[in-house]
């Protein structure tokens, strides 16, 4: 089932149209949040139009993805408050305990981590602020990792130019699912631990 190229496809119009730093940017925030494709996909194709703005681009990018970062903090903070009176009643308090003594411990690293890797940086954004890391490390390991990957897609796109672009495009769909199973994997090792 084809369902990331299709998407790939609808963001490399996107990529073309006069807004698209507009749309890179609500795509950004949105990826951080739920939308399912990262941002590269729309960052490399505009880099590679004009490599002379790809800074200018891959700066829209980390901030409109560390601010829709803060909106998955939020809501994973005020999800745990509504439903902890439930999952105190079902007795998972003390395994949820562990966890979020792990994630406090090492959120940084995580965050930073998930900032940079394709693993989904939604999933770390609503977990961190579930789990109470604290707000301070979150944003420096999203800024970090964030900038980081994107200026380093931005910079290579508008350096290496078409050839790099076609990998991308190549394995978009392969990419998709692979993010798909981290996310499975993610949430049975969750289960897991408690």
């Amino acid at each position: 089932m084809r369902l990331f190229g299709p998407l790939y496809e609808r963001c490399l119009q996107w990529a073309r149209h006069r807004h698209a730093p507009r749309y890179l940017a609500a795509m950004s925030a949105a990826e951080s949040v739920i939308f399912p494709i990262p941002p590269d996909v729309m960052l490399a194709p505009m880099a590679l139009a004009k490599p002379a703005a790809w800074w200018r681009y891959a700066l829209v990018c980390t901030v409109a993805s560390v601010v829709g970062g803060l909106l998955g903090y939020t809501l994973g903070s005020y999800a745990l408050d509504l439903i902890w009176p439930w999952m105190q009643r079902m007795g998972w308090e003390p395994a949820f305990l562990q966890v979020q003594d792990l994630f406090q411990r090492y959120g940084f690293v995580f965050v930073l981590l998930a900032a940079f890797t394709p693993i989904p940086y939604k999933v770390f954004t609503i977990a961190s602020g579930a789990l109470g890391v604290g707000l301070l490390p979150f944003l420096l390991g999203s800024v970090i990792g964030r900038g980081t990957r994107f200026f380093l897609v931005a910079g290579l796109i508008a350096w290496g130019g078409e050839r790099l672009e076609g990998v991308l495009r190549r394995y978009v769909e392969a990419l998709g699912w692979f993010a798909v199973v981290l996310v499975a994997v993610a949430l049975v090792w969750l289960e897991w631990f408690r």
